[in-house]
This record gives C-alpha cells, sequence and structure tokens, in this order.
C-alpha cells in the first residue's frame, strides 16, 4: 500500500519530532536514520516514512542533491502521496541555507505548483503571526537563536530569512484568514497569484488543524512538526498493526548534550545538582585526542546505574561558547566535539549502554551515526516533540532533544519513564 506522507527531515532530532507527533495521533510510522539506498525496496505497512537527515547547515547543492535523492526513494519505493520537507521550528537558517533551494529543487522534481510553509508550532511556543516568527511570544531574533553557534537568527521575519536562498516569489496566508476556517485558506491559495514559497500564520493548534485540511490534498509541503501532527489527526491509520514499543530489560544509560541553546543550560545545570557529570575538555577534543573517549567511557561506566544517569557535555553559556569559538575557531571546535561524541557513543555501546538520552540536533546525528542505527520505531512522548524511540534490530532505546525542547527537568523526567 502507498505511504501517506513521506517526510525529508534536515535533521535527527526533527525527524524524531514529527514522527512522535504523527504516532501520537494512532498512526504508523518508519524512521529511517540516514539516506535510503536507491535500489532499497520498501514492503512494510506504515502511514508516514520519515527520513531522517544531517542536513541543515550542508551547503545548499549538497543538501538539495540529499533531499532529492530522499524524494526519488519515496515516490519509487513507498509511492507516498505527499512529501513533507521538516525543518526546524525555529526556522534555523542562515542567508545562506539550503530551506529555500530544497524548497525550490522538490518543485521543479514534482510540478508542484507552491509550496506552503509552516514552521510553527503552538504547542512548544512557536507561532507566526503577520509572518514574525516568535518562540513563547519572543521575537526569533530576541529569544536567545540570535546566539546559536552554528545558524544564528538575526530576523524574526520568514519572508526576509527565506527571500536570500530562492528567486522565487514570497507570499502568506495571515492569520484572520486562517481562522475564518478552511475555506478561506483554500481561497486564498488560489489567489496566491505567482507566489509560490507560501508563510502560514499560525498561532494556535485549532489553527494547525485548519491549515491541514486545506493542505489535505498538496503534494508538497514544509515546516515544523505541528503541521505533520495535525494532518495526521484528520485521517485514520489505515494500517493492519502496530509496532509494538519496548524499553530495554536492562537499563544501562547516559546523557550527552551538545547543545548550547539557553533551554539545554538550564537543562544542564539542573541535572548536575544530583547527578554525576562531566564537562568534555575542548583542548582534548581538538587535539584529537582518542585516549580521551575511553577515558570518558570508563568514567560513565564507573557511575551507579541504579542512579541517574551519568552526564556528559559539551553545553556552554554564550560568553563562554565564544570564547571557545575564538581560542579554536567554530568549526574546529564544533566538528572536534561531535568527533569526540561519536568516539564516545561507539564505546559506550560497547560496553553495554543501551539508553542514549542526547540533547542537541548535531549531537544526536551524530550519535545516531556512530550507533550505526538503521531503522527506529517511535514511542510516547517524554513532552511534545520528544518521543523515545526505539531501534528494531538491537536493544536500544533514544531520546533525541532538540536544543530548546523541553523544561529544566527534562533530563530527569526522561528517567521516570519504565526504563
Amino acid at each position: 500500500m502507498s505511504v501517506k506522507i513521506g517526510v525529508i527531515a534536515d535533521d535527527f532530532t526533527g525527524a524524531t519530532d514529527i514522527a512522535g507527533f504523527m504516532s501520537e495521533q494512532g498512526w504508523r510510522v518508519a524512521l529511517l536514520p540516514g539516506l535510503p539506498d536507491a535500489d532499497r525496496p520498501w514492503t512494510d505497512d506504515a502511514d508516514a516514512v520519515v527520513i531522517s537527515l544531517k542536513s541543515r547547515s550542508l551547503p545548499a547543492q549538497q543538501a538539495t542533491e540529499q533531499a532529492l535523492a530522499c524524494y526519488r526513494w519515496l515516490k519509487r519505493q513507498t509511492d507516498a502521496r505527499q512529501i513533507y520537507v521538516k525543518y526546524c521550528s525555529t526556522f534555523d537558517s542562515t542567508p545562506r541555507g539550503n530551506i529555500g533551494p530544497v524548497c525550490d529543487a522538490l518543485m521543479t522534481v514534482s510540478g508542484a505548483p507552491f509550496i506552503a510553509h509552516c514552521p510553527a508550532l503552538p504547542q512548544n511556543g512557536r507561532t507566526v503571526v503577520h509572518g514574525h516568527l516568535f518562540v513563547n511570544g519572543v521575537l526569533l531574533n530576541q529569544s536567545g537563536m540570535e546566539n546559536h553557534p552554528l545558524n544564528p537568527m538575526q530576523d524574526a521575519r520568514i519572508t526576509a530569512l527565506l527571500a536570500p536562498q530562492t528567486a522565487r516569489r514570497i507570499g502568506g496566508i495571515d492569520l484572520a484568514t486562517v481562522q475564518r476556517g478552511e475555506e478561506a485558506v483554500a481561497q486564498a491559495l488560489r489567489a496566491r497569484g505567482d507566489a509560490q514559497h507560501i508563510i502560514m500564520d499560525t498561532l494556535t493548534p485549532a489553527d494547525l488543524l485548519i491549515i491541514a485540511a486545506a493542505l489535505r490534498d498538496a503534494p508538497l509541503l514544509a515546516g515544523g512538526s505541528g503541521l505533520g501532527g495535525a494532518l495526521a489527526a484528520l485521517t485514520p491509520s489505515s494500517c493492519t498493526a502496530r509496532h509494538a514499543f519496548a524499553f530495554p530489560a536492562q537499563k544501562r544509560a547516559v546523557v550527552l548534550s551538545g547543545s548550547c541553546s539557553s533551554m539545554t543550560n538550564r537543562q544542564v545545570n539542573a541535572y548536575k545538582v544530583h547527578a554525576p557529570w562531566q564537562a568534555l575538555t575542548i583542548a582534548r577534543c581538538v587535539n584529537d585526542d582518542e585516549d580521551y573517549a575511553d577515558t570518558l567511557a570508563e568514567w560513565v561506566m564507573a557511575q551507579d546505574a541504579a542512579g541517574l544517569a551519568p552526564l556528559v557535555y559539551a553545553t556552554l553559556p554564550p560568553q563562554e561558547l565564544a570564547r571557545i569559538q575564538q581560542q579554536y575557531g567554530e568549526q574546529a571546535a564544533s566538528e572536534a566535539v561531535e568527533r569526540m561524541f561519536a568516539r564516545l557513543a561507539a564505546r559506550l555501546l560497547a560496553r553495554g549502554v543501551n539508553t542514549f538520552i542526547v540533547a542537541g540536533g548535531e549531537t544526536s546525528g551524530t550519535v545516531v551515526e556512530a550507533l550505526r542505527v538503521k531503522r527506529l520505531i517511535v514511542g510516547k512522548p517524554i513532552v511534545p516533540g520528544v518521543p523515545w524511540v526505539r531501534e528494531t534490530e538491537r536493544d536500544l532505546a533514544l531520546a533525541l532533544k532538540s536544543g530548546n525542547f523541553g523544561d529544566e527537568d527534562f533530563f530527569f523526567r526522561a528517567q521516570e519513564y519504565p526504563l
């Protein structure tokens, strides 16, 4: 049977985010880390297939090539009726970013006359009003995202963020139109003129349902996870069976945090008061000290498995992050930290760790790649947008958290589930 929606996500936390919202609505969702082999057949029963790339910060051409490969595989192997470009609810894209080029390429290959953008996720405080993106009522560029180490957001106007990335015209549908209902939105789409990127104002979950109803037959969509969940809410699952989600029988957990978002800083600080922790020594990471990963792994394994999971982190406040980037170089420091997390994750897996709680999109992608995960099934959410996922071939559980998701107690809450 054909899949209802094929999702191309630009990072791993974004993939689990939208998969979780769809799964909550009763859909059976398959989550595939990494680019599928072109000839890999699809024989499973699923309402949605979510492909998690690690393309958010890639050059536009490389990201576009990966997205097109995913599109071709989804159409050829799963016959997906809709294709959904999943990016972050805080947009996370500089003027040289790849959201515009990816969407343009997919419009060309699919023949879609337009692509609607709905980054809003009201359940997590991400809203769009008058085309401006807000985080918990604060303009995006004043929310802490202006300090993002890879994609600093210096403007809250989605049109201003997208315009440098595309030559196509950008339009929008305002909140008053959305709140008049499905037909008003459909009429506005018909009257869009030559605009091909359409920004949707969204304030509440009810607005998401209206937008989803108006776009249920659109071949190409883009945005955050909120619209994905709303689309799933409109149509019951057509699958005959659901995967049973189970945690590892004998839990051995670790918390790995690479995000430097303001919320992750608060989460790390709250957790350190009660749990064992180690901060990465950036110099040893930059110097490519391979023995360091073994030292960290031995420390993790020496902690009490019955207590709170040990934390290893590279999370830093903005001033300290700026100092590190100035000392070692932004890219060199980031790559060195991710390389160390990859080595550490692989060593911990070999030593019997089977439960990984990871903060940060880049770090989550690094860990999933290091663990060589091939396919994941989706469990219940810890908080909106962060479900537990499980590797289907091994006894592995993962919680992959986008930097700003969750409250200060997130790392504690993740371990309150029956691991």
